[in-house]
This record gives C-alpha cells, structure tokens and sequence, in this order.
C-alpha cells in the first residue's frame, strides 16, 4: 500500500461555521495521590488519599491543531507537577491545596478557564469523598 492511501482524507472546509469548536479543554479526572492533609493530631504526619480533578479551557492556538506533541497543552505537566507540589509540603486544609495548584496552572500560557477540585474519598463511609473547589467561573 502506498503512504497516500494510508492518509487520512482531508475535510478541510466541510464544519459549518455553527459548529466550528468555542472551547478547548484538558483534563485530569481523579488523580489519586497521598497527601500529608489535615489539621486533627491524628492526621498529621499520616498521609491521606487525595482525588485531584483538574479541568483547563486553554486558547485554540494552546490546543493541538495539528497531530504532532510540540503543538500539545502538555498534560502530563498537569500530572508531574501536581504530584511534586503535593509531595512538597503538609497542608492543613484541602483549599489550600487546591489554591496552590491553582495558581501554578493558571500562571501557564494559553489558559483560558480553570476548574480545580480536591477530595478526600476515605473519610466517610456514606459518602463518596468530601473536598473542595476554585474555579474561574
């Protein structure tokens, strides 16, 4: 099979202008880490399971336009930095947490929109988790 067989067609043109995409997101859904949270004697010192959701409206021009990783919104970023600045410290509180990695994505380029939630899914057995969240809407 020659390589022009292999390509895919071109549709170029053929996306009315109605449905032409107004958003470009990322995402990381439930990124389990153990973090070094709470402010009771008996959390301190004791890491917790933390579920960290993180959701990133990014520039079309931050978007991968074409099918190469140089025009990629990196999201393994999203991955390597949240676990180091999880692993940095001990929080007392979730909303702290959840500021501080915030602050670090919102400071990238091409960020758009931002959504940041935390959760602890151990502490009640009722209850799928309790946390927080920050978000630019």
């Amino acid at each position: 099979m020659t390589d022009s067989l292999l390509q895919t067609p071109s549709i170029d043109g053929l996306v009315p202008t109605a449905l032409a995409p107004k958003t470009h997101r990322i995402f990381l859904t439930d990124y389990d880490l153990p973090v070094d949270i709470g402010f009771h004697d008996f959390e301190i010192g004791t890491p917790q399971r933390i579920l960290v959701s993180v959701e990133v409206w990014v520039t079309a021009a931050a978007f991968a336009l074409d099918d190469t990783a140089e025009s990629a919104w990196n999201y393994d970023f999203l991955r390597t930095e949240i676990g180091r600045l999880a692993r940095a410290r001990r929080f007392n509180l979730q909303e702290t947490l959840v500021t501080a990695i915030y602050d670090l994505i919102a400071a990238r380029a091409g960020v758009t929109g931002l959504r940041v939630s935390a959760r602890k899914p151990d502490i009640y057995p009722d209850c799928a988790g309790v946390g927080v969240e920050v978000s630019s809407f």
